[in-house]
């Protein structure tokens, strides 16, 4: 399996699939926070990860620099 870093943009949105990543996807997505959806989508309810923001009718997306600032906090201040 070949591993690959991920770079968030600079600025935009960020499914929940680029987040958690993706197993099945060919080619698979590599997680940016190593959880689970369910896990991710409590911590979303809970307060403790950022709100989605909707893109469209079907459609939401997380702001890059709240994922970001999540990291941080995840990595101690450090990312």
């Amino acid at each position: 399996m070949v591993t690959t870093i991920y770079q968030l943009p600079e600025a935009g949105f960020l499914r929940l699939h680029q987040i958690i990543g993706n197993k099945k996807a060919n080619p698979p997505i590599p997680p940016i926070i190593p959880i689970s959806r369910t896990t991710f989508l409590q911590g979303v309810k809970t307060g403790k990860y950022p709100q989605p923001v909707k893109l469209s009718a079907r459609t939401v997306g997380w702001e890059v620099q709240g994922i970001r600032t999540l990291m941080e906090k995840m990595n101690g201040g450090v990312v």
